[in-house]
């Protein structure tokens, strides 16, 4: 491919990027108001329907850390295999979108890409919370402790349903107790 063609072809991917909305649906249900310094901190993964890079994810813990008005650093630890399996990270940065009550923020993995990812829904007490995606290809449901009570997590999971994901795909992610790890990412 010569080189006008190859810097033709960038600039039109980097377009078809940047054209994507990362803003869901109005009817896609999302948290009305999220309290960011209350959201920010440690959330341990429940049950996702993850991306295929942490389908076998053990141990996956999120944690969120506002570094400006708009904006949260995302990083993600698990371990691939199982509780002993090799340690992963994955860093990305959250834009909160204006207008959104703070439910609504573009990940950005890696520049130029930004993916929609919703706060469906928050817990009262931010004990828990779902992170969703309007496509229904992925779905967090995440808590403030690695496990919680069964009532709790068929709850949330109903609202999974709710929101239109297929539940056969849900995975419950193994969590060790918390002084049984090796660290947080352990």
């Amino acid at each position: 491919m010569t080189a006008p063609r190859r810097l033709c072809l960038v600039a039109f991917c980097t377009l078809a990027l940047g054209a994507c909305s990362v803003m869901p649906p109005a009817d896609f249900p999302r948290a009305e108001r999220v309290d960011l310094e209350r959201f920010v901190g440690t959330w341990y993964v429940i049950a996702h329907i993850p991306p295929d890079v942490t389908s076998n994810a053990y141990n996956s813990v999120e944690r969120y850390e506002r570094t400006a008005r708009d904006r949260v650093r995302t990083v993600f630890t698990y371990r691939d295999g199982g509780f002993d399996g090799e340690p992963e990270r994955m860093e990305m940065t959250g834009y909160v979108q204006p207008g959104t009550g703070n439910a609504v923020w573009a990940m950005q993995p890696f520049w130029p890409l930004r993916m929609e990812n919703t706060i469906s829904y928050v817990g009262p007490r931010y004990e828990t919370t779902i992170v969703a995606r309007s496509a229904l290809d992925w779905v967090w449901i995440m808590a403030r402790t690695p496990r919680i009570e069964a009532s709790v997590y068929r709850d949330l999971v109903e609202r999974v349903a709710r929101l239109g994901y297929p539940l056969e795909a849900l995975r419950r992610v193994p969590q060790q107790p918390l002084g049984v790890r090796d660290g947080p990412s352990g």
